[in-house]
């Protein structure tokens, strides 16, 4: 199940994309009341995505450095050719 959850976060991040999207949009695509799928939740708590206020817009979530460092590693590895 862990890597259901796993691959579910690299799809938020990347969902999420370069640009802040406003909290309510995220919720309401990406939170779940299924207990074994806490996408959301879990990207949270890894310090993957970050929520601040944006003037004019309120609160918005971006991918944190954290998250692109993740997302980066996971869908974008670097080979090493010795």
């Amino acid at each position: 199940m862990a890597d259901t959850v796993d691959n579910l976060i690299l799809d938020l991040l990347e969902w999420l994309g370069t640009g802040p999207r406003p909290y309510a949009e995220v919720l309401d695509a990406w939170r779940t009341s299924c207990p074994r799928l806490p996408v959301w939740e879990e990207a949270n708590d890894r310090g993957y995505v970050e929520r601040r206020r944006a003037s004019g817009i309120g609160p918005v979530v971006s991918v944190s450095i954290a998250g692109v460092e993740y997302l980066h590693r996971c869908r974008f590895p670097v080979s090493r050719s010795t």
